[in-house]
């Protein structure tokens, strides 16, 4: 899963850093509001889990949280903050807060408040297109309701291009959502969309290269 860290206090992103990443998400660090805003103005920002301190360098956590509430009302939010007053507390969840934790935390009560948020976004999100269906929970595709099994690096991509189906992705947006930005060159990217448009059914989905634009899913007929 793809998890973004708001958080300006350098040692407790360190230790948050080290503790999600070893659970096996990818984990983006921001350290001010105002490059919060700017990262999750777009309604593509990719991420699956927010955590969001409230005090912050710049734009403060409730306008950050308030302006992706404007556009965005499914990414699960966890706010981090050492505030204890109850009206902070009641303003984050009025804005769309999905749970709080007040600082300082056990690491391992936000480890399961994080496991908590993300089973439950994953029950409340399966994508479909034509006959394919994603399982948000494990990534697993079916088509046409059995297991359509993929290598990874496939499996992320088809993920990444469902999400968006009905545009064009840039190779540098499949680089950062499916790939955690991981360096990889043109030629990586076209081998991989290859391969997993040879194993998509010709006659039902349709994985086409957008010149200038990049790659689009949709469904046939």
């Amino acid at each position: 899963m793809r998890l973004l860290l708001v958080e300006d206090d350098a040692l407790l992103a360190d230790s948050l850093l080290t503790l999600l990443r070893g659970e096996g998400h990818r984990v983006e660090h921001l350290a001010d509001g105002d490059t919060a805003l700017a990262r999750l103005a777009s309604p593509g920002h990719g991420v699956d889990l927010l955590l969001l301190d409230l005090n912050l360098p710049g734009a403060g956590g409730l306008t950050v949280l308030e302006a992706l509430r404007r556009h965005d009302r499914e990414t699960p939010v966890l706010v981090l903050t050492a505030r204890g007053a109850v009206e902070d507390r009641v303003r984050g969840l009025d804005l769309g807060a999905d749970d709080y934790l007040g600082k300082p935390f056990a690491l391992d009560e936000l480890e399961a408040r994080v496991r908590a948020l993300l089973r439950r976004h994953a029950r409340a999100t399966r994508l479909a297109l034509g006959p394919l269906e994603l399982d948000a929970a494990t990534l697993g595709f079916t088509l046409d309701g059995e297991p359509f099994p993929l290598p990874p690096r496939e499996q992320r991509l088809l993920a990444c291009l469902l999400r968006h189906a009905g545009e064009p992705v840039e190779k540098a947006r499949l680089v950062e959502e499916a790939f955690g930005g991981d360096p990889m060159g043109d030629n990586a990217i076209e081998v991989t969309v290859h391969r997993l448009r040879k194993r998509l059914p010709a006659d039902r989905l349709a994985l086409r290269t957008v010149r200038g634009l990049g790659y689009l899913l949709e469904a046939e007929g």
